[in-house]
């Protein structure tokens, strides 16, 4: 049986009614606390203080469902296709994380001339750089004046390309995407926390570590942080997400103090005092961050 602890709040039913205008309010409180609590610059960056660090993975779904309600939106909601992992990515890099992130869909399905005609890739094979100059050549005021082209180019400044979460061979080096930012720290293929953005793709993701039968028997923690699907919630999510690193990296440097080795090695044991903190850690980070509903498990790779 997964342990399952969750910090859901009330205020989560009303969390799509938010006006524009809430919405300023909740990222000019969240960037003085955010910024406090990390020391890090408006953009996310920070000096690197060295010492330990835990290895991060976020992942979202593909918006391989929803491409069609994002055109109705106003041109700036194009932004939010695969905004909310990406930017969790780019900021957890930017404070020198180790990081790596993925998709959960089957396609990358991106908004075309019309609703039928969508741009589709695929996961992994498919860089954000070619995506970008394919869009550019198609129709470059269209997709300019969409977002698309904007956030493809964040994006490739970030990482080659989108990957799969279910195809990720855990524990098998990842020297091709030396060039990814964050990728220094996660060559050997293993994270020690898994951070999806909506619950369905927190489900994958518990649902596949289950069926993959825990092969390396190591301990890793799955921890949604439902953020909605705008431009400005993802950046107040980055924030937050960034904050919980902070909070579980503090928790982990003190508890790997007992035995470096072990715990470097992802023994259960040498891990359990860890372990055994995070869920208090979620609960005082939620108090900071009411507006971002987290469910968290302890899973196993």
């Amino acid at each position: 049986m997964i342990p399952v602890f969750t910090t859901k709040n009330p205020d989560h039913s009303r969390r799509a009614s938010r006006t524009p205008a809430h919405l300023s309010a909740i990222m000019a409180q969240a960037q003085p606390l955010a910024d406090g609590i990390n020391g890090n610059s408006s953009n996310g960056g920070r000096p690197d203080q060295g010492g330990f660090k835990l290895k991060f993975c976020t992942v979202c779904a593909s918006n391989q469902n929803r491409f069609v309600c994002v055109l109705f939106f106003s041109a700036g909601e194009v932004l939010t296709l695969y905004h909310r992992s990406m930017e969790s990515h780019l900021r957890l890099a930017a404070a020198n994380y180790p990081v790596i992130s993925f998709g959960t869909g089957s396609l990358v399905r991106l908004p075309g001339p019309s609703i039928s005609q969508p741009n589709v890739y695929q996961f992994n094979k498919t860089s954000y750089d070619s995506m970008y100059k394919e869009l550019e050549s198609k129709d470059p005021r269209l997709y300019r004046a969409n977002g698309l082209l904007n956030m493809l180019e964040r994006n490739r400044g970030v990482k080659w390309g989108p990957e799969r979460w279910q195809d990720w061979q855990i524990g098998v080096p990842r020297l091709e995407h030396s060039g990814d930012r964050g990728s220094a720290g996660v060559e050997g293929g293993v994270v020690d926390v898994v951070i999806t953005c909506e619950e369905r793709c927190w489900d994958a993701v518990i649902d596949d570590l289950l069926s993959r039968g825990s092969p390396l028997n190591r301990p890793v923690h799955v921890i949604n942080v439902d953020i909605k699907d705008n431009h400005e919630e993802a950046l107040i999510g980055g924030r937050g997400i960034l904050d919980l690193a902070d909070s579980l990296n503090k928790a982990a440097a003190e508890e790997r103090e007992l035995n470096p080795a072990a715990f470097d090695s992802g023994n259960a044991a040498s891990r359990a005092g860890f372990d055994e903190r995070v869920p208090e850690i979620i609960g005082e980070w939620q108090e900071r961050w009411p507006h971002l509903p987290a469910v968290w498990t302890l899973a196993w790779f």
